[in-house]
């Protein structure tokens, strides 16, 4: 389906009616109007108080200007006015501030500094048999059953255990912090709770952060509430922006990609049997590739401060910018015949799904191991999977998501135990 030139990005409906984000109007811009205003939509609405979409927004659809503006934060700000493409009141300012996706440059700077041995190489090889056990057990659990939905039977899993792990939840609270994950990513739906969901987080994070207070321990949530940014505690609006900041990021950048694999996979067998006939070989870059082609964050948002050009194009002071993962990583200058799918492409991994610059997905390699150890239980227990029907998409402006995508397999021997 061919979409009007003049389409507009703040429609909630359109990546579902889609099946994804609109990649051949990102072409039409890039090649026509690569800085593209996109004037605030007139039906916008949120169950969120004080947040909306109503002033308009510059669409940035070539690589080099996304990376450029990405990397530099003194005139593209991720503090200004929050990360968030959203126009919102004081309050909503302020507790994006609080984030560290939002933060003022040099307490991102040190709290980056606070919150990153875990995901240092040293500290991930030694948790990755832990992630390895998990990935067994949850492809497991479904082995013998022959079918099940993907999304939420499998993909879900791994990152939310993960993430449960690495912040120091106990066992019992997990199904807790699934279930408030996604729903906090699903604020643009009719039936959504509004900020409910959010609001539990934070006060679980509240909980969480007294019981290691209490009793320090070796987890993330330990050392952001026991250690010091600059030389001082971390408040508690930002212990609960990091912990809901994680909470979805965490999740959705590894679900989705996971969903993501296989739907791309069964639409192009060729690509999947050269990844069956050698996973460790092939297996890394496809993920690069899958990770290009279908980004889970479709955007964030840059503030600019001061007049300057972006391409030739004047923005100002205080314009909003719409930094579009989907299009860069589909630039033909970057990467030849964009459209194609394939997972030997040598240059897969300079997409910008995670990024780049200051604010890069500290994440990152902690998701490509969780991806790597899943999709290698995937391809060896349960090979011949296939979507038994189409997927359905998440109904956002954010996120390139998949929340319902049955699939089906030849049954094999499976574990009883999940995590």
């Amino acid at each position: 389906m061919t979409l009007p030139f003049e389409t507009n990005l703040g429609n909630a409906d359109l990546i579902p009616s889609q099946g994804g984000p609109p990649h051949a109007l990102f072409a039409a811009w890039r090649d026509k109007d690569p800085v593209h205003w996109n004037p605030a939509p007139e039906n916008y609405h949120i169950p969120q108080p004080g947040s909306g979409l109503t002033q308009g927004f510059w669409v940035l659809t070539r690589y080099q200007d996304v990376y450029d503006a990405s990397r530099d934060q003194d005139l593209f700000s991720s503090h200004m006015a929050g990360p968030t493409i959203w126009d919102q009141d004081a309050e909503g300012v302020v507790r994006n501030q609080a984030g560290m996706m939002g933060m003022a440059r040099e307490q991102h700077v040190q709290l980056k500094r606070l919150v990153m041995p875990p995901f240092a190489n040293k500290a991930l090889a030694a948790f990755e048999p832990e992630i390895a056990r998990a990935a067994r057990e949850i492809v497991g659990a479904v082995a013998s059953q022959g079918a099940c939905e993907f999304v939420f039977d499998v993909a879900s899993k791994l990152p939310v255990y993960t993430f449960c792990s690495l912040m120091g939840i106990p066992q019992e609270d997990r199904d807790l912090i699934f279930t408030l994950g996604n729903a906090t990513a699903d604020v643009e739906n009719e039936t959504a709770a509004g900020m409910e969901p959010v609001m539990q987080l934070f006060g679980y994070a509240f909980q969480l952060a007294e019981a290691k207070r209490a009793a320090p321990d070796h987890s993330m949530m330990s050392t952001l509430v026991n250690g010091e940014v600059d030389g001082e505690k971390l408040t508690p609006p930002q212990i609960g922006m990091f912990f809901v900041t994680m909470s979805i990021a965490g999740h959705e950048t590894t679900r989705s990609t996971a969903a993501h694999f296989i739907r791309l996979m069964n639409e192009h067998p060729d690509q999947y049997a050269l990844i069956r006939g050698d996973p460790e070989r092939y297996l890394p870059n496809a993920i690069e590739e899958v990770l290009r082609v279908s980004p889970p964050v479709i955007q964030f948002r840059r503030t600019v401060t001061r007049d300057t050009e972006i391409g030739g194009q004047a923005v100002k002071a205080g314009d909003k910018i719409y930094l579009s993962y989907p299009a860069a990583n589909r630039d033909p200058s970057v990467f030849p015949d964009p459209d194609r799918f394939d997972v030997t492409r040598e240059n897969a991994a300079r997409h910008l799904s995670f990024g780049t610059g200051p604010h890069v997905c500290i994440g990152a390699r902690l998701a490509r191991i969780q991806l790597k150890l899943l999709l290698t239980e995937i391809i060896t227990r349960i090979p011949d999977i296939q979507m038994s029907q189409a997927p359905e998409y998440l109904r956002t402006i954010w996120f390139n998501a998949i929340i319902n995508m049955p699939v089906r397999f030849t049954p094999t021997a499976s574990s009883s135990r999940t995590p």
